[in-house]
């Protein structure tokens, strides 16, 4: 496999997509859902979808019946993701949007070529190291970080669609913002989601702005079933849609937007139009490893995603791991493998091209064998600690990064067997919480480490740099075959907890036999240095007594995935939406 390379219409809402938003809106259940994004707001166990010529899997509705309206006017999976991800700006404001950025795998049948794609935000010209550190040199609290003008960097996700849309896209850029700006100037049902994570959210983090338009006068918050409507976001949309994304990185918009990051009275960052005019999307090497006859694909630095997963990988795959899905003695060994590479990720992943980030040695066969010998099979490990990999050419200090994030995840196949997959995000819960023309502003400088060195003064390789990249765990994920062809198109949300959530889709596809539907509603669980993640649930305390037998540390919480999957088989293709948010598979 080589690793490279007019229409018009309003988006109506369709009787059979009311039906499903309504459900939505009353949908607050028990949550059976690492809660490092937005938080649990209900279960809604969702059916297997099939399909034969398309499919898209969208974290709302709507999302993807703009996507799927894509799909069938022949466009191509790229031309889906960009008519969903414009939607999911207006509808899932809390997670992703045109003020963020995002990675992409995109899969050429034709050419068999598999290209990764960057549009993780970067730091202004004017950032430094000690950017989130007071007057005594001690690190911000974090909302008081997160919530300001100086956790904003440079929004990457429009640069990189346009790019990605110049090489496969069929059709016209500007058809594929008409559903977002029908829906903008119309209006949307707010879901149960959005309503229960505005309540739990202070009105006082949020600009006046942002404040006005999700609380009402009372400074309550929207309520479930409340039709918002957007008509600034329709007009931002109308101007790229136009204009391209020349508007919005060299014109009024990147000058709107400067301003309101320099003059945040929550805290005034230094993001400037020079910053948005000079920004690049870029195309990386995908990070591909083999596991039990398959290749699986993902995003490398400055994500530590693929990396985590193929060390992950790695380490487990001599092992074997059953066949029941999540028994003990398997789950035992994936958490041990994962907390290596965790351990791994925290001291070497980075921006690559801001330090030398050793991806070919952290993967190293022998490296990993030798890390292996790590795992006792039938003992947790006390602790656990970095490796030192073979092609190390720059040592760091430990990392001092607390990372969160408010993400989301598209997954789609077109009619020629493309296949796009993207992780999208403003990092945590509404970004920075400041609104410029209709969109929410990222916060993801708050993933860079705190603290530019460690206790013992050496640099942490993701400390705060001017037009540095930030780490990400976001991870969009291509699984090949034994004979090279597609078979999976998965991702998720969640901050650090993709990795583990990707993880378990992938063991609970290959090696348990599930399908996407069985695979993303699987318990979420996994390994970190300090001990191990288990969803809450009452039907999983069996395996949290087993797993604290072996000598683990195990901490229950919500544990909010999204995995979004499509697997691609000789009778079609199947999709699965995540039942702990609101997301949809539909397809053709």
């Amino acid at each position: 496999m080589d690793m490279l390379r007019p229409m018009s219409h309003r988006n109506p809402l369709s009787h059979r997509i009311l039906a499903v938003l309504t459900a939505l809106v009353l949908l607050i259940g028990p949550a059976s859902a690492l809660d490092l994004p937005d938080g649990a707001s209900g279960l809604a166990q969702k059916p297997l979808v099939k399909a034969k010529k398309h499919m898209i899997v969208a974290a709302h509705p709507l999302a993807a019946e703009a996507g799927l309206e894509m799909l069938r006017q022949g466009g191509a999976a790229i031309d889906a993701g960009i008519a969903a991800q414009a939607v999911l700006t207006l509808v899932e404001p809390q997670s992703s949007g045109i003020g963020g950025g995002a990675f992409v795998l995109y899969w050429d049948v034709a050419q068999k070529t598999l290209t990764s794609y960057d549009g993780r935000e970067t730091a202004p010209a004017g950032a430094t190291p000690d950017v989130f550190l007071d007057a005594a040199g001690k690190p911000l609290p974090r909302p008081v970080a997160m919530h300001s003008g100086r956790s904003v960097g440079v929004p990457g996700v429009l640069a990189m669609l346009k790019r990605v849309h110049d090489e496969y896209g069929k059709l016209p850029w500007a058809e594929l913002f008409q559903p977002a700006i029908a829906l903008a100037r119309d209006g949307f049902p707010v879901t149960a989601r959005l309503a229960k994570m505005l309540g739990n959210a202070d009105p006082n983090t949020f600009d006046a702005t942002a404040r006005a338009y999700f609380f009402d006068e009372n400074v309550q918050p929207r309520p479930a079933g409340y039709i918002l409507k957007n008509e600034q976001l329709a007009e931002t949309f109308e101007i790229i849609a136009r204009d391209g994304i020349e508007a919005f990185y060299k014109g009024p918009i990147a000058t709107d937007v400067a301003k309101s990051v320099q003059n945040d009275p929550r805290g005034a960052g230094t993001l400037s139009e020079a910053d948005f005019a000079g920004y690049q999307a870029k195309t990386r090497p995908a990070v591909c490893v083999p596991y039990r006859g398959h290749e699986v694909c993902g995003m490398g630095p400055p994500s530590s995603g693929a990396v985590a997963v193929g060390q992950t990988l790695g380490l487990v795959a001599p092992f074997d791991l059953g066949t029941t899905p999540m028994d003990a003695s398997a789950a035992h060994i994936i958490a041990e493998a994962e907390r290596l590479a965790f351990a791994d990720r925290a001291r070497y992943l980075a921006d690559p091209d801001k330090v030398a980030v050793p991806v070919d040695g952290l993967l190293d066969k022998d490296y990993l064998t030798a890390r292996r010998k790590l795992i006792d099979p039938n003992r947790a490990a006390e602790t656990v600690t970095h490796g030192t990999p073979p092609d190390l050419t720059q040592a760091f200090g430990r990392d001092a990064t607390k990372e969160k994030g408010g993400t989301s995840h598209v997954s789609v196949v077109d009619d020629s067997g493309d296949a796009f997959s993207l992780t999208t995000s403003i990092e945590f819960a509404f970004g920075a919480r400041s609104m410029v023309r209709g969109f929410l502003l990222n916060n993801q400088l708050t993933d860079f480490s705190f603290l530019p060195k460690d206790k013992d003064g050496m640099d942490i390789a993701n400390r705060v740099a001017p037009g540095k990249r930030p780490r990400s765990s976001m991870d969009p994920t291509l699984i090949f075959g034994p004979d090279g062809d597609l078979d999976y198109v998965l991702g998720s949300p969640g901050g650090a907890g993709i990795i583990l959530f990707n993880l378990k889709a992938i063991f609970a596809m290959i090696d348990w036999g599930m399908n996407p539907a069985e695979a993303a509603a699987l318990v979420n669980f996994g390994g970190t240095p300090h001990g191990v993640l288990l969803e809450t649930g009452a039907e999983w305390d069996e395996l949290e007594q087993a797993l604290a037998a072996k000598g683990h540390k195990v901490k229950r919480i919500p544990m909010t995935s999204g995995q979004h999957i499509i697997a691609v088989t000789p009778e079609g293709l199947e999709g699965g939406a995540d039942p702990r948010r609101d997301g949809i598979a539909l397809g053709d």
